[in-house]
């Protein structure tokens, strides 16, 4: 979240604040256009996020002790909570994801948080992040499911229970509601992160406006930095659980 020097100013006697401006993609070197191979700002704090989490997981967990670390703690501590959430939502099956939905976790969870640091960047915030992520999830369970189940993976749009006549409606709606995944999968997790971070912009631009009076939107925004701390936690958590529950429908007895 760039929430460094605020864009502000009179137009027309009014005051210009710019909330989306941090979310504008820039070339690392150079001035000249953003191309698929350009190293920009998000391409750098997603490799800080790895970065972050190699650390983690790989430098802090290398000595590992009977009476653990800090750092090893904390590793722990995410490697129990992720590995009983796959085993309860997926079952014995689903727990061979593991590691795969481990990861999704911890790196969507660190550039929620890396992007509360001023002057940093949201990778999550932008789409096109997002959307990645969760078509790997579709491609991944889709995948899956026909390699376990075969053609009767299709039996999961096939709703038996309901009356005969219902059965082809809830059938196209099932088959929708499915392609439909990736695309609520990836906006949630990008709208959450991007209107937060919009609402401290606002903020901070009337902090930078109001002088001595500034104290009222500088208490806003304490309390909506909090908030978007929780909601770092609670968005990642969120996309790893939907992720367990697609896999549960590769891995699992298709409900009828």
């Amino acid at each position: 979240m760039a929430t460094g020097t605020e864009e502000h100013g009179s137009e027309a006697g009014g005051l210009a604040i710019h909330p989306m401006d941090q979310f504008i993609v820039k070339p690392l070197f150079g001035d000249g256009p953003v191309e698929w191979y350009t190293v920009t700002n998000v391409t750098l704090w997603m490799f800080i996020a790895v970065l972050v989490l190699i650390g983690l997981f790989v430098l802090a967990t290398r000595h590992r002790g009977i009476i653990p670390s800090r750092l090893q703690s904390v590793a722990e501590l995410f490697y129990g909570f992720i590995h009983n959430m796959v085993e309860d939502v997926t079952g014995h099956e689903g727990a061979r994801f593991f590691p795969y939905v481990m990861t999704l976790f911890m790196f969507i969870f660190l550039a929620n948080i890396l992007g509360l640091i001023p002057m940093s960047f949201t990778t999550t915030s932008h789409v096109a992040v997002t959307a990645v992520l969760a078509l790997m999830v579709f491609m991944t369970v889709t995948l899956v499911g026909f390699f376990r189940k075969g053609i009767g993976f299709l039996s999961m749009f096939w709703v038996s229970s309901a009356p005969l006549a219902l059965r082809p409606v809830l059938a196209l709606i099932e088959l929708i509601s499915y392609f439909v995944r990736p695309l609520s999968h990836s906006i949630r997790l990008g709208g959450n992160l991007m209107a937060g971070h919009a609402v401290i912009k606002v903020f901070a631009g009337f902090a930078g406006a109001m002088g001595v009076a500034s104290v009222v939107p500088i208490v806003a925004i304490a309390g909506i930095y909090g908030l978007e701390l929780l909601v770092a936690a609670v968005q990642a958590y969120v996309f790893t659980i939907l992720t367990c529950v697609y896999l549960r429908d590769a891995v699992g007895e298709a409900h009828h």
